[in-house]
């Protein structure tokens, strides 16, 4: 039996109000925050690659910073998680959950 994939949350540079978030650099600060948080087998400490978790990784969508949450950081810490979306919800950034698209059949 396969289980679906984790859920993705998308905070998006952009207040509740429609305001632009005005600090420039925040998706890449919360994502470096989070960069030590990372599902088994994805090393992580000194001496391994400098990166973002794959659990929170910033990105900008169509001109618009974000940071894409991944469901899984709850499981692999839960505060993390928590501190996450407290910041989101502190500074009155918009998320919305990520839905999957699902390709189209292919041509025979």
């Amino acid at each position: 039996m396969t289980h679906p994939p984790p859920r993705e949350f998308f905070i998006q540079g952009i207040t509740l109000d429609g305001d632009a978030f005005r600090l420039s650099d925040w998706a890449e600060r919360l994502a470096g925050a989070m960069s030590y948080f990372r599902p088994d087998g994805v090393q992580g400490g000194i001496g391994s690659f400098t990166g973002y978790s794959p659990l929170c990784v910033p990105r900008v969508i169509n001109g618009v910073k974000c940071v894409i949450v991944s469901e899984a950081l709850r499981g692999v810490e839960p505060m993390a998680r928590d501190f996450v979306m407290n910041f989101a919800r502190d500074h009155q950034l918009q998320m919305t959950e990520a839905c999957v698209v699902p390709e189209p059949p292919k041509a025979q």
